[in-house]
């Protein structure tokens, strides 16, 4: 794990090295300052001798001086080190997800990677600081001062010696114990950030239903396990104050007892036990610290691993050695293709499917719902891997390809119709950054969205809210096949992304299709016959197989599911 999170440092290694530093010298002169103060004490202020007392003073001042400004400069490349740690790995974070399968997204959830994007990094940030600081002032500091008191008193030092252990062994019962509650509490966070995810995309839902106090129960629910859980951790790491106290006090009783008789007897003088009580101060505030320092190791502990997760997570699907970089034609072929989610030969949604599809056609494919009508055409550009057989597309198997290359000549309308925050333009120009106005507008024609556009005021600079909330289903459907059209590709999937429109916008857009891009392969998924009827072949799929495939006369005539399909539409138009 610290191995994978230390790659992250980069270009902050300068400031992460500098800072303990720095931290080392304001401790030497931080445990000097006692020292000198008993010298000045016994030296000057007993026996009278202003001049060296004055002497001595400057000198302790500058020393003064000269430790701030080696904790300012701590403080400041300490600040900067964890926060540009901290942006790198977001940065790591997010690119890595970016090359992430489907099937990698779906082990983590998007609600755990948000998790882990933001509170995570936080606890690892502030740990890395701490780390930098006081990870290293804490016990150079217990070190350094312990050796100053071994200076003035070896005998009363030994007083440490003892302790030390005694508060050791506390706290690594108290880590032992906590660390699997603070594991086991960020599991739930990403639950609590699934359930705000849900809540607030689907409000409209949960207001029309009028679901609010299910939903505040669901919310609290999750909320009082995060904090039963919390408090269960708490009251863990709770012991570490009293513990640390007991230490402390019963060190101050007993050194303070033996130092009054070390001065009745001459022992010791009045300016080394001024230093040693200091000396015993920082010793035991370098201990509590080195506690506290310890709670919040155990807390970002959690999270570094679940961080760790993402930045190992190899994708499983990656480019070949020596990928095809050019595609010749749309034409694709399944050769007994069968797949499964969960990668189990005994689970699969998808079996033994057998296709043959030439570029340029125009195929429809239909089916009942689970029959993995999405799951057919995910395949094509890789977005999942097939588990059996092979898909192929221009004549080999997708698996040979560069993935950008691939996915670039495939364009997929999605069931869920995904529109980001911006202009009109700026989310057609996802499909092609470089498109000219021209080009946003004739593909907007083609898809049907041209007319409803140019009713804005702003017309192709309308903002879009993220979601595409500000426009209808329909209006965002078809804003979304004009951002597909314009990357030109050689196979266009469309998954019941016309489910919205109505009959006459779904028969122009499926004309326009034909006369406008005939080379290209078209894929519609439907659930609507007559979206379909008029392709080259259509497939039936039941239950993850292919059951048929035909035109509409032929299956009209032979397969008794879209028999079923046909005339329950036939009949529901004519009720209708």
């Amino acid at each position: 794990m610290i191995r994978t999170l230390a790659k992250s440092i980069r270009e902050y290694k300068v400031a992460s090295i500098i800072t303990p530093i720095f931290m080392i010298g304001e401790v030497i002169l931080e445990v000097l300052i006692p020292y000198l103060m008993a010298d000045l004490i016994d030296n000057g202020i007993d026996k009278g001798d202003m001049d060296y007392i004055w002497k001595l003073g400057l000198v302790l001042a500058a020393t003064a001086l000269a430790s701030l400004t080696f904790a300012a400069l701590a403080g400041k490349y300490g600040a900067v080190a964890s926060a540009g740690f901290a942006k790198n790995l977001r940065h790591d974070m997010f690119h890595k997800v970016q090359d992430f399968s489907f099937a990698n997204i779906d082990k983590f959830s998007a609600a755990s990677l948000v998790t882990r994007l933001t509170t995570d990094v936080t606890n690892v940030q502030n740990a890395y600081q701490m780390i930098l600081r006081m990870a290293f002032r804490a016990p150079c500091m217990m070190i350094f001062a312990m050796v100053m008191s071994f200076q003035v008193n070896a005998a009363l030092s030994w007083t440490f010696v003892i302790c030390i252990p005694i508060i050791g062994f506390a706290l690594f019962l108290i880590i032992r114990f906590a660390h699997p509650i603070f594991t086991r509490v960020f599991k739930k966070y990403d639950n609590l950030n699934r359930i705000v995810q849900e809540n607030l995309h689907g409000i409209r839902v949960v207001k029309s239903f009028v679901r609010e106090d299910f939903e505040n129960e669901k919310f609290k629910a999750a909320s009082q396990e995060i904090y039963a859980d919390f408090s269960k951790a708490e009251k863990t790491i709770s012991f570490t104050m009293p513990v640390m106290q007991v230490c402390v006090y019963a060190c101050i009783l007993i050194i303070s007892w033996f130092a009054a008789r070390l001065i009745v007897y001459d022992n010791m003088t009045t300016g080394e036990l001024a230093s040693m009580m200091t000396y015993i101060m920082q010793i035991l505030m370098s201990l509590m610290f080195i506690s506290i320092i310890m709670v919040m190791i155990t807390l970002s502990r959690a999270s570094g691993e679940r961080i760790a997760e993402v930045l190992e997570e190899e994708s499983s699907i990656v480019n070949p050695e020596n990928p095809v970089k050019e595609i010749k034609d749309g034409s694709i072929r399944f050769e007994n293709v069968s797949f499964s989610y969960a990668g189990d030969k005994d689970k699969l949604c998808l079996k033994n499917a057998d296709l043959n599809i030439r570029s340029g056609e125009t195929v429809g494919i239909i089916g009942g719902t689970g029959s993995s009508k999405s799951t057919l055409v995910q395949l094509i550009p890789r977005l999942y891997d097939a588990t059996d057989g092979s898909v192929m597309v221009g004549g080999r198997d997708v698996r040979e390809y560069d993935l950008e290359v691939l996915r670039d000549s495939v364009a997929m309308v999605l069931q869920k119709n995904v529109l980001f925050s911006g202009t009109i333009k700026e989310n057609l120009r996802w499909g092609n950054e470089n498109a000219t106005d021209e080009e946003l507008v004739k593909a907007c024609q083609l898809a049907c969205a041209d007319e409803f556009i140019q009713q804005f005021p702003d017309k192709y600079d309308t903002h879009i809210e993220q979601g595409g909330t500000n426009v209808s289903g329909g209006q965002r459907q078809r804003l979304c096949i004009a951002r597909a059209l314009l990357k030109k590709p050689k196979i266009l999937i469309l998954d019941d992304s016309t489910s919205a429109v109505d009959t006459k916008t779904d028969a122009h857009i499926r004309k326009a299709f034909a006369t406008e891009i005939p080379d290209t392969t078209k894929l519609i998924i439907a659930q609507r016959v007559s979206s379909v009827q008029e392709a080259d072949k259509i497939i039936v799929l039941d239950k993850g197989t292919i059951n048929a495939v035909g035109t509409h006369e032929e299956l009209l005539k032979s397969n008794k599911i879209y028999q079923e399909v046909y005339y329950s539409q036939q009949k529901g138009s004519e009720d209708a």
